[in-house]
């Protein structure tokens, strides 16, 4: 496998783009990113497993969807730089629950498929409103708040953190349990706007909520006070 895995040119490139193309009708489904680990796991298990730039860690496709990618054949192009495999998709490729990534027409921006299961089915709703918020960027500002949000950049978008946090900090301190959870809403929304405008998954906070399991508050305090 090692022999496979060196054939890539690990030098020019840091991650190795790969074309998902169906098995049986040839259609592409999607294109993502493998580094060496992610091929040598799709490679031994002949599971799609690629490298999430949002994420930054080894991704299963289907890890919480279930819907897998099964892999029938690997194939390099000739200047070992980009890979290009065919699967038998369970479910759907995409996020927003189509079975394509390749679903707009980018000269009418016309939506050429259909939904086929909910996205936040998929994904549960905190992936899926991060997911949403990150296509408002390229939305009118005219018609989509979060794009008008997203658009005055951070000092507007900081200033509502700022505020739905102490609205929630109210809520909770007035013993208002309708209200707390409306202002947690709101500050989740909020946090997951900020989250996006930089590009980080709300999946890097859950590891580092994972990271901290083992270890008391307080050793993790120092960790980060030294």
């Amino acid at each position: 496998m090692q022999d496979i895995i060196k054939r890539i040119d690990w030098q020019k490139i840091d991650l190795l783009p790969v074309i998902v193309q169906d098995e049986s009708s040839n259609e592409v489904l999607m294109m993502a990113y493998m580094n060496e680990e992610a091929l040598a796991l799709s490679l031994a298990t002949k599971i799609a497993h690629y490298y999430s730039r949002s994420k930054q860690r080894i991704w299963k496709k289907g890890e919480s969807s279930g819907h897998i990618q099964h892999i029938s054949s690997f194939n390099i192009d000739c200047d070992n730089d980009t890979l290009l495999i065919k699967v038998t998709q369970e479910g759907v490729a995409c996020h927003t629950g189509r079975r394509s990534c390749f679903f707009t027409d980018l000269e009418t921006s016309n939506i050429t498929s259909d939904v086929e299961i909910a996205s936040e089915v998929l994904y549960g709703v905190v992936d899926t409103l991060y997911h949403t918020i990150q296509e408002r960027k390229n939305a009118d500002p005219n018609i989509s708040w979060t794009a008008k949000l997203l658009s005055k950049g951070d000092n507007a978008i900081l200033k509502k953190v700022v505020e739905e946090a102490g609205e929630f900090a109210f809520a909770c301190k007035d013993n208002n349990e309708h209200e707390i959870v409306y202002e947690a809403a709101d500050l989740t929304y909020h946090v997951l706007v900020a989250l996006a405008s930089k590009n980080i998954s709300p999946d890097r906070v859950k590891q580092e909520l994972a990271r901290r399991f083992g270890m008391s508050g307080i050793a993790e305090k120092s960790a980060r006070d030294k």
